[in-house]
Order: structure tokens, then sequence, then C-alpha cells
């Protein structure tokens, strides 16, 4: 798979990803979907964050599960996966520079799947979800974060015309990648939703 093009931009940002305000609203962001992950899957053993950026979510998360077994994080810039494995103090973190369109472990080897603020960047969104289906054991469940609103329709004409940003759409590719009773929450102001699914 070719490099994807936003891989650079958040290479160049890995250091101070979690600093200022962008820091801050990450934290916020991601906070709130660790809430929303655990309200739907209490006690998850497995945990795979795609698109992990510098291991915030997972971190917290590790704090919250004491009975994890593993928490793996994925992401495609080399920078953040440098950032996420200085950051880990929990020695069941594990991260790994990969896609989501190619995910690095067998199938159903995670019962819960996180994605916060990364599915938009995607290379194919469709083979991503697919991904995350097939890692997920039976019964498992994902929660996938992102830029989701009917306000984004002007910039599905623009250069983001191949991306799910709204609902709609992004049901639709979450029931050809073979998830069911996906439910929609909101999680930051009017633009960041999530939708959780079950396999």
């Amino acid at each position: 798979m070719a490099p994807h093009r936003d891989v650079a931009a958040f290479a160049e940002r890995a250091p101070g990803y979690e600093s200022g305000w962008r820091g801050r609203l990450h934290h916020d962001i991601a906070d709130r979907t660790a809430d929303l992950a655990l309200s739907c899957s209490p006690t998850p053993r497995r945990i795979l964050d795609v698109g992990c950026g510098t291991g915030y979510l997972l971190r917290q998360l590790a704090t919250r599960l004491p009975d994890a077994a593993e928490l793996a994080g994925v992401d495609a810039a080399p920078a953040m996966i440098e950032t996420a494995r200085a950051a880990a103090r929990d020695r069941r973190l594990r991260f790994a520079v990969g896609v989501a369109e190619q995910l690095p472990w067998p199938a159903a080897t995670f019962d819960l799947v996180v994605s916060t603020t990364s599915f938009d960047h995607w290379a194919d969104q469709q083979a991503g979800l697919t991904e995350c289906a097939r890692v997920l054991m039976p019964g498992g469940h994902l929660v996938l974060a992102d830029l989701f609103s009917a306000w984004l329709r002007p910039t599905l004409r623009l250069g983001r015309r191949d991306k799910a940003r709204t609902k709609l759409r992004a049901t639709r590719l979450l029931a050809a990648a073979g998830f069911r009773a996906p439910e929609w929450h909101g999680i930051y102001a009017v633009i960041i939703q999530a939708v959780t699914a079950a396999k």
C-alpha cells in the first residue's frame, strides 16, 4: 500500500501533538470516546486503536482496565508510533506502524476496536472497516469517532469527495463490512460524532 498523503503532516506534528490547544482538544475527544467505548464494552480483554497517534487513548484505557491483557495501537506515521512508545509506561501497551487497510494481526484477536479522528485519513475506508471487522472477535465492538455531519456535505464535492463524512455514508460502509446494530452518539460540538457497532 502506498504511503498516504497525510502521513508526513502527522509525522511533523508528533513531538508536540499532545500540547497546546490542539492537544487539549485531542484529549477531550479521546476521553469522551473512552467513556463511550467502556459503556458498550465494559471489560474488554484485548483492545486495538486504529490510528492511535501518540497513544493517549490507549494509555487512558489502560488505567481504567487493570484486567485487560493487551492494548495495541497502529498508526501509519512512524513518528507517532515512536512518540507513543516513549510515553508508554504500561507493559500491556504495544504499538506498530501500519495502516487500517492492512492490520498486522490475525483474525478474531480483539474484542474492542476503537478509532478516534483517524477514519477521515484512511486511504480506503471500506477496506479499513473490513479489516477492523476481521480482527474483531464475534460479538466484539467497534467505536469509531470522527467528522460526521451533514454540515460537511460541501466538502464531499471537493477534496474529500470519496470520504464517508456523513452518518448515512458511514453506516452503509459499516454494513458492507459486516457490522450490525450501529448507534450514533454526539462526542464534540456538532461535527465530531461516534458510531458504535457490533460484529
